[in-house]
């Protein structure tokens, strides 16, 4: 299972990022809307050096992806791009997405469970209905939305590649979050 950590939105955090990096985590998605984007390209090459194993995104800023060769997570509004730029990551809201960002490297897939502001949950059922109908060769799809390590095994799918998280990794010990969503 792959998991990919969400960074919080407090700015570029080097102590609580090296704990994150060093967890056991597969993937790490730079999501700070406020920090400009030298800083955020920074932040993004120190990632590099501190976990070069590790797949990253940066959310929001293609700029940014390209000058440090990562992949783009593209937010819900955000224009379409070419083929090949990037590694391209979108959000998944609603099954009628799908033909519009099938062709994207990932999709995160939300909200699955209640998440403040995130709008009506998918819930299990509704999230395995729509893995069942699809193609064995499309994106890599991750589970994202109030996913904690209590509630990931019920959406365990043989389509669904893994879990995106923001809380699980940054409240508390993320190593610790990391052996339960993997225990």
């Amino acid at each position: 299972m792959i998991l990919l950590a969400i960074t919080p939105g407090l700015g570029f955090q080097p102590q609580a990022w090296r704990e994150v990096l060093r967890s056991g985590i597969d993937a790490f998605l730079i999501r700070e809307k406020a920090m400009p984007a030298r800083a955020l390209l920074e932040a993004v090459r120190w990632c590099q050096d501190a976990a070069p194993e590790l797949a990253l995104w940066v959310a929001g800023r293609l700029d940014v992806a390209l000058a440090a060769g990562c992949g783009l997570h593209a937010p819900e509004a955000y224009p379409d791009l070419g083929p090949g730029l990037a590694p391209l990551s979108r959000p998944l809201h609603a099954e009628s997405q799908w033909l519009a960002r099938a062709s994207s490297d990932q999709l995160l897939i939300s909200p699955i469970f209640a998440s403040p502001g995130k709008g009506e949950p998918w819930g299990p059922e509704r999230l395995h209905r729509f893995l069942d109908g699809l193609p064995a060769a499309a994106p890599r799809l991750l589970a994202l939305g109030g996913v904690d390590p209590e509630n990931a095994a019920v959406l365990r799918h043989a389509r669904l590649a893994g879990i995106a998280a923001i809380r699980p990794f940054w409240d508390g010990d993320p190593a610790e979050a990391v052996a339960r969503f993997r225990g």
